[in-house]
């Protein structure tokens, strides 16, 4: 298994050789993003890499958004593609050291990049993260994709057991509009901490 550290965070977005980054906001993400209506929601998105989803957010008017990357050249490359972004909500840091709530956690490749090792550690802390009632939604991989770097991939019941734990499962299921180099192999799901 590759050492994924910090380093090897920031030489992916320095080499630009990010194979998963889109280049805009996933469709079932922008369609969730669509459908909140209170601007003022306080939003992180761990692990955000350039974070088109955040931009977009931002676009959209919510006034209340957090991105936290151990890549400081992803931060940089969010600081200049969207200058109007508050400063102090692009965090340069490890998420697991994050210490803040929040109501929603959007999830975009940060459970997929992680070492699997560290999935319920993950679970553990999103849980902290949240409000009571809060919410953590997004996208996961529905299939096996690598075992020794990442992308990582699962399957829904791999995750309805690990979530289930802490969570109330809303919802998770096929995405339907996934963008087209993910289409059958993603699940879309909204979870919610009840204490």
């Amino acid at each position: 298994m590759i050492q994924l550290n910090a380093s090897y965070w920031d030489n992916r977005y320095v080499e630009q050789t990010h194979r998963w980054d889109l280049g805009h906001v996933s469709p079932p993400l922008k369609e969730y993003i669509n459908s909140l209506n209170n601007k003022a929601l306080k939003i992180l998105i761990p692990g955000a890499g350039n974070a088109y989803e955040a931009e977009y957010l931002h676009q959209l008017g919510f006034t209340n958004v957090y991105v936290i990357d151990w890549s400081r050249t992803a931060i940089n490359n969010i600081k200049k593609r969207v200058p109007t972004f508050a400063e102090n909500n692009l965090i340069h840091g490890d998420f697991f050291d994050l210490e803040m709530t929040f109501d929603l956690i959007l999830e975009q490749t940060f459970f997929c990049a992680l070492n699997p090792e560290l999935r319920s550690k993950y679970v553990t802390k999103m849980n902290l993260l949240l409000h009571n009632k809060g919410k953590l939604a997004g996208l996961l991989f529905d299939a096996p994709l690598y075992s020794d770097k990442p992308p990582f991939g699962g399957s829904k019941n791999e995750y309805l057991s690990i979530f289930s734990k802490l969570f109330k499962i809303n919802f998770m299921k096929k995405a339907l509009n996934s963008h087209e180099s993910r289409i059958g192999r993603e699940l879309f799901f909204e979870i919610e901490k009840t204490s």
